[in-house]
């Protein structure tokens, strides 16, 4: 029926335009082609879904919650169709983005609520074929004055050059002591990531995270918990707080300190988290890269030694789908990371979630959550075959696991995510303490 309706439209399309009639002729044929009498819906195939997302996509105006509840959206795909799926519904959000978002990067300031984060960039090189690298270069200031930190954001905007890529320096849009690591940082970032993308042609696997100073304490908080969106960070004389390195697993992580930085105990931290990450890779071979570097006879400014971390962390491509993820939360919240997922409020601050995948066997170690959704995709696992999921020596699910239009939707629309797509879904329910217990009498 969608290829019927698909071709009914497109040989209208023409004779119709002319009246005004080939937009209300798809709305009739796409709403009979849904119609519940019709068993079509039952039986649809993996190509006609495709199609009737292509239909539905060429319908504007898109609800993308209407469309993700329509039958075709949990119809199995094939590899094939679910990666022509998930380049319809991309092309669709970037051009999306391209429209709705012009002014924003055309005044070159975003807006979310009643904060405004104003940002500079400019580009270095030429582009690959694969698309710029991305830096996001956080100033320094904090609780002080404004003109300071507009001054600071100043001298952020030359404070280092580029082989390759777009260096962008944002202002922080509170002028707090914590201006870097407040809840609202993380969705300005991933709408400029978005954005730069979409409008610039950044590779979504080449984006970087950089600061100094009060920059620098972002960098610390910010990296562990956002880990999943970065390819390396670099964090220049700055401060942890309470944060933990343990979300760094798979994000190579840079610290650079001057040996006589004593303010806030800024060279004694370094010292200290260049043991803890040592610690963390010699129990995990296969994760926490990291170079910890205290230049010597420096202070708070370095004088630009700093800057060999542009060189070491353009070595790096974000590693999308690692084998091992450590999933630590900070006070600020997150709902997933890399293939993992939990439902907002499930997982509370400090909460810890491990998990590995080994061949088609995916195993939760450790999970503070009662429920998690693990997000596949044909570059992870073979999709076509058995996905096992295993928990506190317990099997959990061994299914073959449909690659499906809701997937797809819900994970590239995600935060603005737009290379992130994982055509398929397991929601798992984690035994707790008293269940094994019960299980076990």
């Amino acid at each position: 029926m969608a290829r019927t309706v698909l071709f009914l439209y497109r040989r209208s399309r023409g004779k119709l335009m002319h009246r005004g009639l080939a937009f209300p002729l798809a709305i009739f044929l796409l709403s009979f082609s849904q119609q519940p009498v019709c068993s079509a819906d039952v039986t649809r195939t993996s190509s006609e879904a495709v199609a009737a997302l292509k239909l539905q996509l060429g319908q504007p105006p898109v609800s993308f919650d209407e469309l993700v509840k329509k039958p075709f959206a949990e119809t199995p795909l094939t590899r094939a169709d679910a990666d022509s799926a998930a380049s319809l519904i991309r092309d669709f959000t970037t051009n999306e983005l391209r429209v709705t978002r012009a002014k924003e990067m055309q005044k070159k300031v975003v807006k979310l609520g009643d904060l405004s984060m104003p940002f500079f960039y400019r580009t270095f090189g030429n582009k690959p074929k694969s698309g710029w690298s991305l830096y996001i270069s956080m100033h320094g200031g904090g609780g002080v004055a404004a003109q300071t930190n507009d001054q600071q954001w100043e001298n952020q905007k030359r404070l280092y050059q580029l082989e390759e890529g777009i260096y962008l320096a944002p202002r922080a849009a509170t002028n707090t002591w914590n201006l870097w690591h407040q809840g609202h940082i993380d969705e300005f970032f991933l709408r400029l990531i978005a954005n730069l993308v979409a409008f610039e042609g950044v590779d979504p696997d080449r984006v970087f995270l950089m600061g100094y100073s009060a920059g620098g304490d972002g960098v610390y908080q910010l990296a562990p918990r956002m880990a999943d969106q970065f390819a390396a960070a670099a964090m220049m004389a700055g401060h942890p707080n309470e944060t933990s390195p343990l979300g760094l697993r798979n994000l190579p992580f840079a610290i650079h300190v001057g040996e006589n930085d004593a303010g806030y105990g800024r060279n004694a931290r370094a010292i200290d988290w260049k043991t803890r990450l040592a610690d963390l890779q010699k129990d995990d071979t296969d994760g926490y890269t990291h170079l910890v570097r205290l230049h010597a006879g420096k202070g708070h400014w370095m004088d630009r030694q700093d800057a060999e971390a542009i060189s070491w962390m353009a070595k790096f491509r974000r590693n999308r789908n690692p084998l091992r993820i450590v999933w630590k939360q900070d006070d600020v919240v997150h709902d997933r990371f890399y293939w993992l997922a939990v439902s907002p409020g499930d997982m509370k601050p400090r909460g810890e979630m491990i998990a590995t995948r080994d061949g088609q066997t995916i195993r939760i170690e450790k999970a503070d959550a009662k429920r998690v959704t693990i997000l596949l995709s044909d570059e992870f696992v073979k999709l076509d075959e058995e996905v096992v999921v295993l928990s506190g020596g317990n099997e959990l699910i061994r299914n073959v696991v449909p690659r499906t239009i809701r997937s797809l939707v819900e994970t590239i629309r995600d935060r603005g995510g737009l290379s992130a797509a994982f055509s398929a879904r397991l929601d798992v329910a984690i035994p707790q303490p008293e269940e094994a217990v019960k299980n076990s009498q």
